[in-house]
């Protein structure tokens, strides 16, 4: 392999690991079970393909965009100093028309192929995560991962939009979900990075607040996010195999919620961390396979 070839897939390599690929896929997985739990078996895959990509290359852009806001801090952090603009990998410029290129490509294909409302909607979401949480809130205020959860819990309701262009009740709670999801998920991280987040001068709860408030509203979330998640059985709109698994999940969330609130275990904040993305991945799952058992 020549020496450009080897360059050219490791700028190609460096530009995929700006777009955050690992947590597109919890985001592409939400979207797709959106676009699922709005159609029978007579799926419209064409429709499902183009949304897919468009909703992926829009999570995409705005991941790029906050890399390039982010250098001076991701520099700082242990956890983030390693990234491919850190290094030096990737230039500023190609980061910010890569960003541009395919924020575009992304509008393009919603518009084109799929329909406005999910176009106007997935624009909304790259605005709030680039620019008003990246570029305002993350180094404003410590409630930060709140608003900017905004953009985050968005992917079912677009994957609902780009399938049925309207919303209903089950994906407006699917939102909600995921809205009260985002603060114990990111704060149980930023318990345990406190010290990195800190030095960075980012304002998460846990540095302006310090880590017994931190956890306490974790707890607190949780609770939230529990009852939140009974919404679907309690308004008819999914049944007792989404509730069994919601209850189960759900319970262990509170479980070891309050053991981090109770231990002070940084460990243990870590591990809560992990598993709240098994969590959510879970509870998707668990709506889906709700929605096809039920059509058996």
């Amino acid at each position: 392999m020549s020496t450009t070839t080897r360059n050219t897939n490791s700028i190609l390599f460096d530009l995929i690991a700006l777009t955050k690929p690992r947590v597109n896929f919890l985001i592409i997985f939400t979207a797709i079970v959106g676009m699922l739990l709005a159609q029978d078996y007579n799926l419209d895959y064409q429709l499902m393909f183009y949304a897919s990509i468009g909703i992926y290359l829009a999570a995409s852009a705005a991941a790029v965009i906050n890399h390039i806001v982010d250098q001076k801090i991701d520099a700082i952090m242990d956890r983030t100093k390693s990234r491919p603009l850190i290094k030096g990998n990737v230039t500023t410029n190609h980061a910010i028309y890569f960003s541009l290129f395919i924020s575009a490509l992304s509008i393009y294909i919603l518009f084109e192929y799929v329909n406005t409302i999910t176009t106007m909607l997935t624009l909304f979401s790259i605005i709030v995560y680039s620019i008003i949480y990246s570029v305002y809130l993350k180094n404003l205020t410590s409630q930060n991962i709140v608003i900017g959860g905004i953009a985050g819990a968005m992917p079912p309701l677009l994957g609902w939009t780009a399938v049925t262009n309207g919303v209903s009740e089950l994906p407006l709670l699917l939102f909600l979900i995921i809205f009260l999801w985002t603060p114990p998920h990111f704060w149980a991280l930023a318990v345990y990075k406190q010290e990195d987040y800190s030095k960075a001068n980012v304002p998460m709860l846990p540095v302006t607040h310090g880590a017994d408030f931190t956890r306490l509203h974790i707890f607190l979330y949780s609770i939230l996010l529990f009852c939140i998640t009974l919404f679907p059985y309690l308004l008819n709109l999914v049944s007792y195999i989404y509730l069994i698994s919601a209850l189960i999940l759900g319970g262990k969330f509170i479980y070891d919620s309050y053991d981090l609130y109770l231990t002070k275990n940084k460990r243990k904040a870590f591990e809560l961390f992990k598993y709240s993305i098994s969590y959510l991945a879970l509870l998707f799952a668990a709506l889906l396979a709700d929605h096809y058992i039920l059509m058996l």
